[in-house]
């Protein structure tokens, strides 16, 4: 990497700094993986980070009491595993502390509080060009590793604005112990928004879960196993409607109706609908008994928010203290990438997985399967191995050239 020559009339006061292999924006798992297959194959690259510090979705905008849902061998990166004493769910300091050895391993070293303010193809020169605050970044590569959960999402509800308690995103949340004895309301019925409930009923908080649309609940173990990994197995021999069925009966006999709670289930199954919409289905870990026993009390849409509380769709209003909005989280691509038609107005690659990892003139996307990190790890090898390629190819074209 060095400093580009000033030929393009336009680079005036902005520094620019040619990168000799990709420029990758995102020093989360995706960017880390990325970055790290690159390196097997003897290929620099430049991660951009708009934080402090790596993985900082998981050590900035998390829950204390979060663990993976699945099991470590389907949250593994490429190259490099979770430790063999790490339980079979790892909590978040765990993921975390993989994670930093996982950087340091690969020797990869992002450059923090980057943060990308426009990104474009230049096609006269045929590079890349990626804007910071202060410095240009030019490459022939360019990998979008921001992935699916770079921004909260909070959704516009009428009066939200007036309610005079606490509201706040799930990022912003820690652990129950600021709501303890409090009356608090959970917009979201996901995995967080299952969980933060879980931990209010832990500091006997009175929560109420906000259920809008249709969920699937299913345990988090079937058999003594990880119901994904059940499911993983089980689609190597059946086709994924029968499996789904399965799943269900499974279910619907280990924790019983989930309808008569309030929790409808969609009609597509939950490993379908999680491969169209990206809709997660929801692994208990010890809300449901909660709701059973009535600690945790189901709301059917929220049609206003008043000063003091809630009014629902179904005519009944109460007082909150507080206001926790589970609504998760959005790409933010369509931000700061320009002039490029490879990415829906949502910020998600418009060809579907498998083949979204791969864009025109260099662009590359990691993190944006809608299958968690056994999506990240796939696109990561695929990249890596296609730039190599091209790489091993550029170095066969100089070498005549210098010899000549």
């Amino acid at each position: 990497m060095g400093s580009c020559k000033q030929k393009e009339q336009e680079a005036t006061a902005t520094k620019c700094v040619w990168v000799h292999g990709p420029i990758i924006v995102g020093a989360g798992p995706s960017g880390l993986a990325v970055a790290a297959c690159l390196s097997e194959h003897g290929i620099p690259s430049v991660i951009l980070e708009r934080s402090d510090c790596i993985a900082s979705l998981w050590q900035q905008k998390t829950y204390d009491r979060l663990k993976l849902h699945l099991p470590k061998q389907f949250c593994a990166l490429p190259l490099l595993g979770f430790p063999d004493d790490f339980p079979k769910y790892p909590t978040k300091e765990q993921f975390i502390s993989y994670m930093e050895s996982y950087a340091a391993h690969f020797s990869i070293h992002p450059r923090f509080n980057q943060t990308v303010q426009s990104a474009e193809f230049d096609s006269s020169y045929r590079f890349w060009r990626v804007r910071t605050q202060n410095l240009e970044y030019i490459s022939r590569w360019f990998i979008v590793a921001t992935g699916e959960n770079a921004e909260p999402v909070r959704p516009e509800i009428v009066g939200i604005n007036s309610f005079h308690g606490d509201l706040i995103h799930t990022s912003a949340y820690k652990s129950g112990s600021r709501f303890a004895n409090q009356r608090v309301l959970i917009v979201g019925c996901g995995n967080s928004g299952m969980e933060v409930s879980l931990d209010l009923c832990r500091h006997n908080a009175t929560p109420h879960l906000v259920v809008r649309n249709t969920v699937h609940v299913l345990p988090r173990e079937m058999f003594g196993i990880s119901t994904f990994g059940f499911a993983m197995a089980l689609l190597k021999w059946f086709p994924l409607r029968i499996v789904d069925k399965f799943l269900l009966v499974v279910a619907n006999f280990t924790m019983g109706k989930t309808d008569q709670l309030g929790l409808h289930r969609p009609k597509t199954g939950p490993i379908e609908l999680k491969n169209v919409t990206g809709k997660t289905p929801v692994l208990d870990v010890g809300a449901l008994s909660q709701i059973k026993s009535g600690k945790i009390k189901v709301m059917e849409g929220v049609k206003e928010i008043t000063r003091n509380g809630a009014k629902f769709m179904d005519g009944q209003e109460k007082e909150f203290d507080s206001i926790i909005l589970a609504t998760g989280y959005k790409s933010n691509v369509p931000t700061w990438l320009k002039d490029c038609d490879f990415f829906t107005k949502d910020g998600m690659p418009k060809t579907p997985f498998p083949n979204s990892w791969k864009g025109e003139n260099g662009l590359y996307t990691v993190g944006f399967t809608r299958r968690g990190l056994l999506g990240t790890a796939s696109d990561a090898v695929k990249i890596a191995n296609d730039i190599a390629d091209q790489w091993r190819t550029a170095r066969l074209i100089v070498i005549p050239r210098l010899s000549y």
